[in-house]
């Protein structure tokens, strides 16, 4: 097992990388990796690990709906009203509704079987979506009308309302053991009259137990500091979402993925600033995890069972997204105030397909129902089709249908390289100078810029002037550069010319603030920039 792990990271690292430098989505290369490391080519991948890979997927999924929830922001989606509950609803339904009367015509199913299918290809995949709406809202793609907020959360809404549906006609269809409901007064309801009852209870469960544990976190990680730092943070958060997740499948009256989404969102309500810490450790933790879901999700496709069902699956798979999607878009925006791009734009931004559908694509075959092979035939080409080309769509069709508003950074996390432009003058002086620059990128991922003006008079030795730098940043990614001219000017010029995000400098130490240098005070008063003066007895 520790072999397959080791070559799930690295081939899938590797091809996603590849893939990105061909302007292609990472995670085309990470599924090529599953296909050609799982077992219909090189069958490299141990059959313990494909015999986890569901509970190593669940790990992925429970990751990628945290950090979904820790990116919802509550004013925009008060703000779109009834628009996030309809996109949780009318799309996956009416498309698992026109792919079932198209598979009785295309595949001679009968109706019932063919709204199975139709509940297996409606699912959106919160790994492809995810990872596309929060990168839209550190953008600030359709941010002022909370448009990735409301696809956010329609996805895990949509898949909720849609496995319940699958699980009903599954038990059914494979005429297992599907009670209904004895009431006071003789009355009974089916599982069929049961399941709008089954909808409301999951969600409402879902949402209160999430709340409860947001709470419970806020006590234990902000309020009692049963953690050192933000790694612990992390990990114990982590825990209790996964633990969240596994209870749902065992008690299966809630929904254990919106109640992680859930408990992400209400941390932000509770406290923003664990929240923020958090955002950042999930991503992190998605690093590894998408490069394990998507090998698996490769790994998983049968590819001989593609052959018989290519185009009629890839027919199938246009008409419910052309036809039936679009009707549930255009019923889930009447009356919002989107305009027509931004209607267009559910197209791309909420297609695609994934991971529920690797995750029960095979269970009908599994189950012996009829037509089972096609189904899982069919979920894999939707995986092959709609998850490559919803990560490729989402930012190429984002600038050109949505307005991009002012970004949030409370409720997205923002991962800006910060560059520090340290202004040196001699070696003497200038390590209390670099010295403050390393402890400040050293906060973060950030490049120091080191940088000394020359004159006629001067008598530096820039040879020890860049040992210097060299030893005080040996841990710190850093550039040295020397120029000509009028200090105060040229270190401006540089700060723009580099991108600086701040300027460290040296000044004299005094007890009277007009002991400022010259060249300090004139950076100080030009600079647009933060400035960080440090005081310097050799100076």
């Amino acid at each position: 097992m520790l072999a397959s792990i080791i070559w799930i990271l690295l081939a899938g690292f590797c091809l996603g990388q590849i893939a990105r430098r061909l302007q292609a989505p990472p995670l085309v290369g990470m599924i090529l990796a599953g296909i050609l490391l799982g077992p219909q080519v090189a069958n490299v991948i141990g059959a313990e690990t494909l015999g986890a890979a569901d509970a190593l997927r669940t790990i992925a999924v429970m990751v990628i709906l945290m950090k979904a929830g820790l990116g919802l922001d509550r004013e925009k989606l008060a703000q779109q009203g009834t628009v996030a509950l309809r996109l949780g609803f009318l799309p996956g339904a009416c498309e698992a509704i026109v792919v079932a009367v198209i598979s009785i015509w295309l595949l001679n199913f009968d109706f019932l079987t063919g709204l199975l299918l139709g509940c297996i290809v409606g699912a959106e995949s919160p790994a492809v979506i995810v990872p596309g709406m929060l990168r839209l809202k550190r953008l600030g793609w359709g941010v002022q009308k909370g448009i990735p907020d409301a696809i956010l959360t329609g996805s895990a809404l949509s898949d909720v309302s849609l496995l319940l549906v699958f699980s009903l006609l599954l038990a059914f269809l494979s005429q297992a053991e599907a009670t209904g409901l004895s009431l006071p007064g003789g009355l009974a309801l089916s599982p069929l009259q049961l399941l709008p009852f089954q909808i409301i209870l999951q969600i409402s469960l879902g949402l209160a137990i999430g709340w409860a544990i947001a709470k419970l976190l806020v006590t234990l990680l902000a309020k009692r500091k049963w953690t050192q730092n933000s790694v612990q943070d992390t990990v114990i958060t982590a825990g209790f979402a996964l633990l969240l997740v596994v209870l749902a499948a065992q008690v299966p009256v809630f929904s254990g993925y919106l109640a992680v989404m859930t408990t992400g969102f209400f941390l932000i309500e509770f406290n923003a600033p664990l929240a923020r810490e958090l955002r950042n450790g999930f991503d992190s933790l998605w690093i590894a995890a998408e490069i394990v879901l998507f090998v698996l999700l490769g790994a998983s496709i049968q590819l001989q069972v593609l052959e018989d069902s290519f185009l009629v699956g890839l027919l199938l798979l246009a008409v419910g997204t052309l036809l039936g999607r679009s009707l549930g878009w255009y019923l889930s925006t009447l009356g919002s105030n989107w305009n027509l791009k931004e209607k267009l734009f559910l197209l791309p931004g909420n297609s695609a397909k994934a991971t529920v559908q690797a995750a029960i694509g095979a269970v009908p075959l599994a189950q012996g129902i009829s037509g089972g092979e096609t189904i899982l035939a069919i979920s894999a080409l939707s995986i092959l089709i709609t998850a490559p080309l919803g990560a490729w769509a989402i930012p190429t069709f984002a600038p050109r249908l949505l307005e991009r508003g002012v970004v949030d950074p409370t409720k997205v996390a923002i991962a800006q390289k910060a560059i520090i432009l340290a202004a040196i003058n001699s070696p003497a002086t200038a390590v209390q100078v670099l010295t403050k620059a390393a402890a400040i990128a050293r906060q973060g991922e950030s490049e120091v810029v080191a940088f000394h003006v020359t004159n006629q008079n001067d008598l530096v030795n820039l040879e020890q002037l860049k040992l210097t730098v060299g030893q005080s940043l040996a841990d710190i990614n850093h550039q040295f550069h020397t120029v000509e001219g009028d200090p105060e000017a040229e270190i401006i010029r540089a700060a723009q010319m580099y991108g600086a995000t701040e300027i460290v400098i040296g000044k004299r130490n005094s007890l009277s603030a007009k002991s400022v240098g010259l060249v300090a005070r004139s950076v100080l008063e030009q600079s647009h920039l933060p400035v960080v003066v440090v005081e310097n007895k050799s100076i």
